[in-house]
């Protein structure tokens, strides 16, 4: 016989049913002690007496740099909130202030220095009063002697007689400059880092002493410093070398063995690898653990991926909405170079390029070749041109070079269409001397380019072509900034250019020359109205950046006022300069500088916004 089914009120529903209403019980007085809780604390905060300081303390000083300086450090700040001070107590605690404040000073330099302390108990701001120091910090300690004492292979090598009279002669505390804690480590530090830069990796501060002569307000400074052997650079242990291999890390590192040891050596290595595109990560070391007189190289690499797709959406302070896309194949089959095809495609312009770069040879020239196809809407004028190049390059932390080969066609419609096209042979050095990119705040930097062609067609007509571009950055101090002056001037020489392509001769105007106008709108206007392109080009710019500083700190951002210039034409003597200026804004964001500019176009009478990101040089 089949069992009855279990009726809906069987024994094991009601026991679920029973479980869950004695749960329910059991969980009533914690929720209704909850409830009487939140129902108690405002009233509860709102009877709370409000808390008052147990007494009130002043710094006085003509400084305030030191008035800032002991009310942040000073202990005696901590015990204001005390509720059960009394008099006796903050009495010892006054006696410990002093001791304290005066110990302040001295790592400040100062030694000899007047506190007078008040203590006015009828202050009503307290319950203790208020408490007031004034502070004389009288004369900075000055240093009167300075002792070296070189132990190792630096005390005896005559190779390293320059380095040790060089870390001597920058050292930071000479005699006669004001004595601080600070300032003492500083130049520690520095000395020890110029004794590590250069033959002594493993270099240390032996002893240090920092003497004080309180009657004569004076500080005797001692410093041993032990250099340890000489160095020259092992064999390279590379790992995380599997796609790309071992023989172009030994190139684009440059590392022989038996060369000696520079720091700098080292980080240079590490940026070529870096800027090889070849590597995500790059880190070169030293092996500690090595012989220390010939350690090992150690270069620790990650490799980039074989191949990589950017998909980028922009907006073109002239053109509007942009979208671009790029694809890296950083070793295409059966020929192992590198390709990158970019396209990019806007309201005004549309572009499309291949460029391929061969791995770098012993002396790190690559082969490389590319072409470019450009659609450019100039004041409704459509340009139309190609590039073709082949050539080799070396791009080095200082100095690029590159000589190349270069077919130039391109068609400017302007009332009559006509496609010019010459070959040419050319050569381009760049020098760039900054303290630190992308974000330099001084330096210079160099470029020329030179070449020499035909044009081609029925006519054929020889030129040379040079463009020289500069760029220096002159610090005015740390609050006033600096000066970023520009210049460009460049030129055709050619018996007749009719037949050269638009893109051999010269435009200006943009971002990056004459702010306040459209890019490229700056040329030589002809008969029918149209604004072409002309033989010679004058610019230049000149602007004060300064930085925007934030209750007294700096930060990301600068200022910036500026004027440019720019001229175009057929003859020297027709060079008129265009004249735009304006005020802008520097950012250092993640991805490197940007730029926004409004400017005003003299000629125009109009205003021109300016976006860009990045330095270039």
């Amino acid at each position: 016989m089949r069992p009855p089914a279990r009726p809906a009120g069987s024994p094991r529903t009601a026991l679920s049913w029973l479980l869950a209403a004695l749960t329910t019980l059991a969980l009533l007085p914690s929720w209704a002690l909850a409830q009487t809780a939140q129902a108690a604390a405002p009233a509860a905060q709102n009877h709370t007496p409000a808390s008052t300081q147990a007494f009130g303390l002043e710094v006085r000083s003509s400084d305030e740099d030191i008035r800032n300086f002991l009310t942040q450090h000073l202990d005696l700040q901590r015990y204001r909130d005390l509720s059960d001070l009394d008099e006796m107590e903050l009495t010892r605690l006054l006696r410990e202030a002093d001791v304290q404040a005066r110990e302040l000073l001295g790592t400040l330099g100062f030694f000899k220095p007047a506190l007078r302390w008040t203590h006015d108990k009828s202050a009503n701001t307290s319950s203790l009063g208020q408490v007031q120091v004034e502070v004389d910090t009288g004369p900075a300690a000055r240093i009167s002697e300075v002792q070296w004492q070189w132990l190792g292979e630096v005390a005896d090598d005559p190779d390293s007689r320059a380095q040790r009279q060089a870390i001597e002669q920058q050292w930071a505390l000479p005699v006669g400059e004001t004595f601080s804690q600070n300032g003492w480590s500083r130049a520690k530090n520095q000395a020890l880092r110029q004794l590590l830069a250069q033959r002594y990796p493993w270099g240390r501060i032996l002893h240090s002493l920092a003497l004080v002569d309180e009657p004569n307000n004076q500080v005797r400074l001692w410093l041993t410093l032990e250099s340890g052997p000489a160095v020259r650079l092992g064999a390279l242990q590379i790992s995380g070398a599997e796609k790309y291999g071992a023989t172009q890390v030994e190139r684009l590192a440059r590392l022989p063995i038996g060369q000696l040891y520079r720091q700098n050596d080292l980080l240079e290595a590490q940026q070529r690898l870096v800027t090889s595109g070849f590597y995500d990560s790059v880190f070169v070391s030293l092996d500690a653990q090595g012989n220390p007189a010939q350690p090992s190289v150690k270069v620790e690499l990650k490799e980039s991926l074989r191949q990589k797709w950017v998909l980028g959406l922009g907006v073109r302070s002239d053109s509007g909405a942009r979208v671009s896309a790029e694809h890296t194949h950083h070793s295409v089959p059966g020929l192992h170079w590198r390709s990158v095809s970019k396209l990019s495609l806007d309201k005004d312009l549309q572009s499309a390029s291949l460029d391929l770069l061969a791995p770098p040879d012993a002396s790190l020239w690559r082969w490389n070749t590319s072409v470019k196809f450009d659609r450019e809407k100039l004041f409704d004028l459509p340009l139309q041109s190609q590039r073709w190049r082949a050539g080799r390059t070396k791009l080095g932390e200082k100095i690029d070079r590159s000589y190349f080969v270069q077919y130039d066609s391109a068609r400017l419609q302007g009332g009559v269409q006509a496609q010019r096209e010459s070959i040419s042979a050319n050569y381009g050095w760049t020098r760039r001397h900054f303290d630190s990119l992308p974000f330099p705040s001084q330096g210079m930097g160099v470029g020329i380019e030179l070449g020499t062609g035909v044009t081609l067609g029925s006519q054929s007509e020889p030129y040379v072509r040079w463009l020289v571009k500069g760029l220096g950055l002159v610090p005015l101090g740390s609050s006033m900034g600096r000066l970023a002056v520009r210049a460009d001037i460049g030129s055709v020489v050619s018996r007749d250019t009719a037949n050269l392509p638009a893109t051999q001769l010269f435009w200006t105007g943009g971002d990056n020359s004459v702010r306040g106008y459209a890019p490229n709108s700056i040329g030589v206007t002809d008969a029918t109205g149209v604004t072409a392109p002309g033989r010679y080009l004058a610019a230049g710019s000149l602007e004060w950046q300064r930085p925007i500083r934030y209750k007294g700190q700096a930060t990301d951002w600068e200022s910036a006022v500026f004027v440019d210039a720019g001229a175009v034409a057929d003859d020297p003597g027709q060079l008129k300069p265009k004249v735009g200026y304006g005020l802008g804004a520097r950012w250092r964001s993640p991805v490197g500088p940007v730029r926004i500019d409004l400017a005003y176009a003299q000629a125009l009478q109009k205003l021109r916004l300016h976006l860009s990101v990045g330095f270039t040089f």
